[in-house]
């Protein structure tokens, strides 16, 4: 990987990295260090501000200027990616030495745009995405083709840029994996993923992809070569047309929440029972020690809490706000419709919807029902839901969402790199 260090402010000492960027509204005059391998933003400045004896490359913007320094032509879209044609344009236009574009990227169709430009372009050339969903971009510069990429120092210049220091520690050749998800600011699969990482010695990174459609996903995960995907709201049964292949308890739910590409075949499975299971194990409670289970939701989690209940020996029931949803669920896992909506006659209830999440929300139930016999799991994570609050008054057994987090997360990295993490890393790493 070739790194430019991208100064947002000026540093003592020069970073460790191949090239430098002098942006003219960060430095007054370039620095001693501005030699051959670096660049000269002029960021709105005039080009008269450049040395004359500057052996380096000048980015100009989008002018055609002819100028006395070697040059670069950048153009900079901070909305969304050009389309393909539009994008060959910037990149076949000028007589420049280098051709660059930035551009916000939205979904996974703006990446597969992306790699099929950059890839396919014979001049030379330097393609960035902008944006959370854009750092894969950054991080790959060699499969992409690109002539080199920016890492910040000091503070980031660009939106889902890396740091110098992390773009050479991880290398063009480190394991990608991530989530996918629309919405994806709740998550704390990055952080806690990152940490079993470090942990074991593996080089690599856990990247967010918020997209609101999947729509290339397939394309993006083989040509950025990740190597998994965790998947979640609201895309664990919408992701299953785009695979190769759906294996083991993934089968018999029906959703999805971990993809495992091996040498190109995306493969998915199912670790949120685990997750169910870990949770309740951890709280000091076997799920297969209760014997009436009430699952309340109907999506792609509820279907992982059905399986864990069910192979655990319980008789499941499932309440919903969907009654077609969730009688779809019932036919096809063989669990019961719970008729009445109450916490009453059963020895366990696992939330499976995003209710509290965001804040207090209505249940379909009432929460004075519950009983210090009850065992509560709410797959809230991010916050002491109502629920998780009442259960607690009531002394419930309560198993922590963040158990489940952890639980299904390290059965995904078992698959994802082949080595056991250790929970207890993971654990403290969201904490």
């Amino acid at each position: 990987m070739r790194v430019c260090a991208s100064y947002g402010s000026v540093p003592d000492k020069p970073a460790d990295a191949d090239m430098h960027e002098i942006r003219l509204d960060v430095f007054d005059v370039p620095p001693y260090y501005a030699d051959e391998n670096s660049i000269v933003t002029l960021a709105g400045k005039d080009i008269s501000e450049v040395p004359r004896d500057f052996k380096g490359l000048v980015d100009i913007g989008e002018s055609d200027a002819e100028i006395p320094f070697r040059k670069i032509r950048s153009v900079h879209d901070f909305e969304k990616t050009p389309s393909e044609e539009a994008l060959r344009e910037i990149m076949n236009h000028g007589n420049q030495e280098l051709s660059k574009c930035a551009c916000r990227v939205n979904t996974f169709s703006d990446l597969h745009t992306i790699w099929k430009v950059a890839t396919s372009t014979e001049r030379k050339h330097l393609i960035l995405g902008m944006g959370e969903l854009g750092t894969v971009t950054r991080i790959r510069q060699v499969l992409l083709g690109n002539d080199f990429s920016f890492g910040y120092v000091g503070k980031k210049t660009a939106e889902g840029q890396l740091s110098a220091a992390e773009m050479n520690e991880l290398g063009d050749d480190c394991r990608l994996v991530g989530i996918i998800g629309h919405p994806l600011g709740h998550t704390m699969s990055p952080q806690m993923q990152g940490a079993a990482m470090k942990d074991k010695g593996i080089k690599g990174l856990y990247l967010k992809f918020d997209s609101p459609n999947l729509d290339d996903v397939e394309n993006v995960i083989r040509e950025y070569d990740i190597s998994g995907m965790n998947v979640t709201i609201p895309y664990k049964q919408d992701i299953i047309p785009h695979l190769d292949s759906v294996e083991g308890p993934a089968e018999k739910m029906g959703a999805v929440n971990t993809i495992v590409n091996s040498n190109g075949k995306l493969i998915g499975t199912n670790t949120d029972y685990a997750g169910v299971l870990y949770s309740f194990e951890r709280a000091g409670k076997k799920l297969s020690e209760c014997s009436k289970v009430l699952v309340f939701g109907s999506g792609g989690a509820s279907r992982a809490a059905v399986y864990a209940a069910m192979e655990s020996g319980c008789e499941t029931y499932m309440l919903g706000r969907s009654p077609d949803k969730v009688k779809a669920v019932c036919d096809e896992m063989g669990c019961n419709i719970a008729t009445e909506a109450t916490l009453k006659g059963y020895d366990a209830v696992i939330n499976c919807t995003p209710i509290g999440m965001k804040g207090d929300s209505e249940y379909m139930f009432d929460l004075a029902d519950l009983n210090s016999g009850i065992t509560v799991m709410d797959m809230v994570y991010n916050r002491e839901t109502q629920l998780v609050k009442a259960a607690k008054s009531k002394g419930c057994i309560v198993a922590d969402g963040r158990d489940m987090l952890v639980g299904q997360g390290a059965m995904s990295f078992e698959k994802w790199f082949g080595v056991k993490p250790d929970t207890e890393v993971m654990r403290k790493a969201i904490e």
